[in-house]
């Protein structure tokens, strides 16, 4: 004999000054809809489960007998949790010797010559073993909690081999993590003499087969010095035979036509841009392919920010993220990327909101779950310490996040 299925959890976090969510239901959005964001002033959201119930006004805040756990959300605003859909967050080591001699003058191109640069975190992510690309997950994990990330994509790409890049994809899945695999990130020492497509033979012979149970994507360095047009194009074509949703690095340092090949292979995004010119803003806005753009990793890099503007008012579907990564974007920050978003890109606060959320969900196949709060959705809401949602870029690298409630329940808290 069975008893009965417990009753879903309920909590209500109520009296909150301000609820703010992308408008719309069919992502990615772009156009006038990149910029439709609801507000809703003396508001309240339910959650029921891990799910969203209701969302709005209180005085539409219906009667609940059942039990109901309360948030007092006065002087706070909410907004979705925030969506970080590129990241290299599962590595091991840091690079803050590399970050010295860059701040002494050096180029990204001296330091990647000179053994720096990718290469330098494959030796420390290989040495970490299994277990500790867990421990320094986890705790990458939490430094993204505290900033509002509540959804979260991770790339391979710093094992470059067979076991550590394997290792890379089942640590991302077990931080709960989305998992895409980057093998063909930079070539390996072991490969030096023989190239990149011999190394690119390697990874579709020897890893694709386990990454793609593992994975639910695959990209590729599309630049001078990683890999060509052709090399990418062999490489994606074969991720996509075996079932994973296609990325691209491209227009980092050049245009080496990541773009059309986006394009060609129906890629789900192209993702850097610093260097797309006019011809790449009008195809990619052409077509379904959502630009991601990485202002942090510009900034640190003194690269041209990416054409986010051009690329907004020409109808391209446009998503943001921190590319949180040990060389060139040590940044776990969604609210700092959007406030570089809004003072170095040209974006308006509503366009970074949707470009973090709902667009960012979308480039992870998840906008029909994550990226709003409107019933229904999962329960990812983030608090922001101020009566307007709007904190969220205007508090320049501040403690704007007062509180993160993860499937409906609290994960992380500023008072706790």
């Amino acid at each position: 004999m069975t008893s009965a299925a417990a009753a879903p959890h309920l909590l209500l976090i109520r009296d909150l000054a301000q609820v703010a969510t992308p408008e719309g239901s069919s992502a990615p959005f772009r156009g006038s809809a990149l910029r439709a964001v609801t507000v809703v002033e003396d508001a309240f959201v339910l959650c029921e489960g891990g799910t969203i119930a209701a969302a709005g006004a209180m005085h539409d805040l219906p009667r609940l007998d059942a039990d109901v756990e309360e948030l007092d959300g006065r002087g706070l605003s909410a907004i979705p949790g925030l969506v970080d859909c590129h990241t290299h967050a599962c590595f091991a080591g840091d690079r803050v010797g590399e970050f010295a001699l860059r701040a002494s003058g050096a180029t990204y191109e001296e330091l990647h010559a000179a053994g720096g640069g990718i290469l330098a975190t494959v030796w420390a992510t290989r040495a970490a073993g299994e277990e500790g690309l867990l421990d320094e997950l986890a705790r990458h994990r939490r430094w993204m909690l505290r900033a509002g990330t509540t959804t979260f994509e991770a790339k391979s790409g710093y094992g470059l081999d067979h076991d550590t890049e394997l290792a890379q994809l089942r640590a991302i899945r077990a931080a709960g993590g989305v998992p895409t695999w980057l093998g063909a990130h930079a070539v390996p020492p072991e490969f030096a003499d023989e190239g990149a497509d011999a190394y690119v033979d390697f990874l579709l012979a020897d890893v694709l087969p386990e990454a793609a149970r593992l994975a639910e994507a695959a990209d590729v360095f599309l630049e001078r010095g990683a890999f060509d047009v052709a090399q990418a194009r062999r490489y994606l074509t074969a991720c996509a035979a075996a079932g994973l949703q296609l990325r691209i690095h491209g227009d980092q340092f050049t245009e080496a036509g990541a773009i059309p090949l986006a394009i060609e292979v129906g890629a789900r995004s192209v993702d850097h841009l610093e260097s797309t010119g006019p011809h790449g803003v009008v195809a990619l806005a052409a077509s379904d392919v959502v630009g991601v753009l990485l202002p942090a990793s510009a900034l640190v890099l003194g690269r041209p920010m990416p054409p986010a503007r051009a690329l907004a008012d020409a109808g391209a579907a446009i998503a943001l993220a921190t590319d949180f990564n040990p060389g060139s974007a040590f940044c776990e920050s969604l609210p700092l990327v959007c406030s570089l978003a809004c003072t170095q890109l040209g974006l308006s606060l509503d366009e970074a909101l949707v470009a973090c959320t709902v667009n960012a969900a979308h480039v992870l196949g998840r906008a029909d779950r994550k990226g709003r709060l409107a019933a229904g959705f999962d329960a990812d809401i983030v608090l922001l310490e101020a009566d307007d949602w709007r904190h969220l870029a205007y508090h320049l690298a501040g403690p704007v996040v007062h509180t993160v409630v993860a499937a409906g329940r609290i994960a992380w808290s500023s008072r706790a």
